[in-house]
C-alpha cells in the first residue's frame, strides 16, 4: 500500500464514520427547527472552509471560478440540490425518520446509476439492470405497505444524485466548489435566522456551542472526502460509500428504537441484494480490465 493510498483510505473512513455518526449530533438538537440548524451549519461551515482556502493559498482558484459564468451557474444549481439534501435529511433525523434517511442513502447509488444511462448514455450489463430492478422492488414494497412513496428515502437519494451529476460537470476541486457552495447559500442562511426569534446568536450557551460545531460537521467529512477521491480507485470509493447508510440503519434500529416492520426489511433487503450485484459486477470488470 502505497503513502497515497494509505492517505485515502484514512481519509475515506473518517468521512463516512463521521457522515455515519451525524444523527448522534442532530438528536442533540431536537426541539430546534431543521432549517434553523441547517443555516447554523452553512454560515459556520463557510468561516471554517474560508479559512482553509486563506491558509492553503487557494485565493487564485476561487477567482478563476468566480470569472467562468458556465461554473458558476453549476455551482449555484450543486448548492441548491444540497441544501435540499440538508434540509430533507435534518428534518427526518429530528422527526423519528432514521431508518428512511438511510434507505435514501443505500438508494442513491442505484439512482446514479439510472442517470448514468438515461443522460449520459452509459451501458448496463444485465445483472446491473437486475440491481437496478430490485431497487425499484423495493421502493414498491415500502409504497405498496404504507400506501404511499417513501418520500424521505425518495428525496434524499435523488437530491445527492442530482448533486453529484451536476458536480460532475463542474471542472473544480473539492474545497474551492465547496466554498463557492457555501458563498451562495450564506446570504440565504442569513436572512432565514435573522428573521427568528433567537437570531444568530441568541439561544443558551450549550446549545450555540453545538450548532457552531455543525460547521466542522458539515465541512470536515466533506473535505476529507475530496482527498479520498484523489488518492482511491472509484471501486473503493464505491464500496466505502456503504459505510455511513449502514450505520445510521443500526443506530436507528438499536440506538433511536425505530421500529424495523416486515415491509421495511423486505425493502432493506432487495436493495442490499440489488447494491451487492452490482458492485460484484464492478469488481469482476475491474479485474477483467
Amino acid at each position: 500500500m502505497t503513502p497515497e493510498t494509505r492517505t485515502g483510505l484514512i481519509a475515506g473512513l473518517g468521512a463516512y464514520l463521521m457522515w455515519g455518526l451525524l444523527p448522534l449530533y442532530l438528536k442533540l438538537l431536537s426541539g430546534i427547527p431543521a432549517a434553523d440548524v441547517l443555516a447554523n451549519r452553512i454560515l459556520w461551515s463557510l468561516l471554517l472552509i474560508g479559512a482553509i482556502m486563506l491558509a492553503t493559498g487557494g485565493l487564485p482558484r476561487l477567482r478563476a471560478v468566480m470569472a467562468t459564468p458556465r461554473l458558476l451557474l453549476l455551482l449555484l444549481a450543486s448548492a441548491m440540490l444540497i441544501a435540499i439534501n440538508w434540509l430533507i435529511y435534518t428534518w427526518a433525523i429530528l422527526n423519528g425518520h432514521v431508518l428512511d434517511t438511510s434507505l435514501g442513502y443505500f438508494i442513491n447509488p442505484l439512482i446514479s446509476i439510472v442517470f448514468g444511462v438515461v443522460l449520459l448514455g452509459e451501458r448496463l450489463a444485465p445483472v446491473q439492470w437486475l440491481a437496478v430492478a430490485l431497487a425499484g422492488l423495493g421502493v414498491a414494497i415500502i409504497a405498496i405497505a404504507n400506501g404511499a412513496l417513501p418520500l424521505i428515502s425518495l428525496g434524499v437519494a435523488l437530491s445527492f444524485a442530482l448533486y453529484g451529476l451536476v458536480r460532475k460537470y463542474a471542472a473544480v476541486d473539492a474545497v474551492t466548489g465547496l466554498l463557492v457552495e457555501t458563498v451562495i447559500l450564506a446570504p440565504i442562511a442569513l436572512a432565514w435566522l435573522l428573521t427568528r426569534p433567537e437570531g444568530l446568536l441568541g439561544r443558551p450557551l450549550a446549545t450555540e456551542a453545538l450548532l457552531i460545531a455543525g460547521g466542522a460537521l458539515t465541512a470536515v467529512p466533506l473535505l476529507l472526502f475530496g482527498v479520498a477521491t484523489r488518492w482511491l480507485k472509484l471501486s473503493t470509493i464505491g464500496l466505502m460509500q456503504y459505510i455511513a447508510p449502514t450505520m445510521v440503519f443500526l443506530l436507528a434500529v438499536f440506538l433511536f428504537g425505530e421500529v424495523l416492520t416486515t415491509a421495511r426489511l423486505l425493502a432493506f433487503g432487495c436493495i442490499w441484494t440489488g447494491l451487492a450485484l452490482y458492485t460484484r459486477s464492478v469488481l469482476q470488470a475491474g479485474r477483467r480490465a
